[in-house]
């Protein structure tokens, strides 16, 4: 077995961090275009449409932040 390179764990790593910044930012970015605050539209009165449209997004910007990462 050959042994691990620290560079590849360290770029795991930065590149992970640099996704999850990312999809905060993105959340953020959303909350702010939408009209409502979406984060009481799906806990207190429990809209589950928004809540679908939400996780949307999410797994979208999640696979244009991989898309970027992976090349």
């Amino acid at each position: 077995m050959s042994e691990l390179n620290i560079n590849l764990i360290i770029n795991s790593i930065v590149f992970s961090i640099i996704g999850i910044v990312i999809m905060i930012l993105g959340y953020f970015f959303i909350e702010k275009i939408t009209p409502e605050n979406t984060w009481k539209q799906i806990v207190h009165e429990k809209n589950t449409a928004v809540a679908i449209v939400l996780g949307a997004f999410i797994i979208a910007i999640a696979m244009i932040v991989s898309a970027a990462i992976h090349g």
